[in-house]
């Protein structure tokens, strides 16, 4: 960041601090943003080889933008994380313009690379239980695997992001038929807590050696702290190991099976897309993966016009 001007800086403060605030954005998603658009300024000064204040940002050519991607490209950056940093410029630059009256045309004209999108590879049915049976015997402190039991039971049965499961709080326990959940953008939810999920969550309530208190979160480190995603990611990574599962068994997976598995037997998409969240239904429909006989199916039943 010292290679970027007092004026640069202070316009990238002032956007994050919108991102965070109006748009909602996460943590991850505004460190994400800190370090991309820091690369991207340092870029320009040192192309031009002076620092830019905010008049020469105004002036960037589709020729620099060019050279930026190349050298980003050449770091070894994949297309899809290159078109993230350029999604991430633009949007800054949109509200940079709006607030100094500026041109951006030759940012915003400017393409993302191509790139596959991944498809999401929910669990099998039978390999999501074989999951939620395997991750409580990769601890031998009885405590912490009612613990790890807890929270992947919540993901697959509900639904959550881990972020959102780890987000509870000793307020949320014992856990209600109903969760009120704020996920992404500050969007609120409600999800329907199966019994399995609520009977797990109670096991490690009883067995857990820390007070967990309304205002603190319920799932705990050993040490008492706030529970990692790592340890969650490490234990299910052992557990499909164990199982001979792929590496895309990943907490976020049992999200993805989740949707499936609903669909599948026979759950409406849009109710589906409330349950996870998405602002879009084709976000929705990314995340199930069923056959298309039977995707079509559920077309048929649920279209106006059918």
């Amino acid at each position: 960041m010292s290679l970027i001007s007092p004026a640069c800086r202070d316009a990238l403060s002032r956007w994050i601090d919108n991102q965070r605030a109006l748009a909602g954005a996460s943590q991850n998603t505004i460190t994400a943003y800190q370090g991309d658009l820091g690369e991207f300024l340092a870029f320009m000064t040192t192309h031009r080889g002076e620092p830019q204040g905010l008049g020469a940002l105004a002036g960037i050519t589709t020729s620099e933008m060019r050279a930026w991607m190349a050298q980003t490209r050449a770091g070894g950056i994949g297309a899809r994380s290159l078109a993230r940093k350029l999604s991430a410029v633009k949007s800054f630059y949109r509200w940079l313009a709006e607030r100094e009256g500026f041109e951006p045309t030759a940012v915003l004209s400017t393409r993302a690379p191509k790139f596959q999108k991944k498809l999401p590879r929910p669990l099998a049915e039978d390999a999501a239980r074989a999951m939620l049976d395997t991750v409580e015997v990769q601890s031998q402190t009885p405590w912490v695997g009612a613990r790890d039991t807890a929270v992947v039971t919540i993901l697959y049965g509900c639904g959550l992001r881990i972020s959102e499961a780890l987000g509870l709080t000793g307020a949320d326990a014992p856990l209600p038929p109903t969760l009120r959940i704020i996920g992404k953008g500050c969007k609120e939810r409600l999800v329907p807590v199966i019994p399995a999920a609520r009977a797990a969550v109670e096991h490690y309530r009883q067995l857990c050696p820390f007070d967990l208190s309304a205002e603190a979160p319920l799932f705990r480190g050993v040490r008492g702290k706030a529970l990692s995603p790592r340890m969650i990611q490490g234990v299910m990574a052992r557990a499909r190991m164990q199982l001979g599962l792929p590496a895309t068994a990943t907490p976020h997976a049992l999200r993805h099976s989740f949707a499936t598995h609903l669909l599948t037997a026979g759950g409406d998409l849009r109710a589906i897309q409330e349950l996870l969240g998405h602002a879009s239904l084709s976000t929705t429909q990314a995340y199930t993966s069923v056959d298309t006989a039977r995707l079509m199916e559920v077309y048929d039943k649920s279209h106006p016009r059918a």
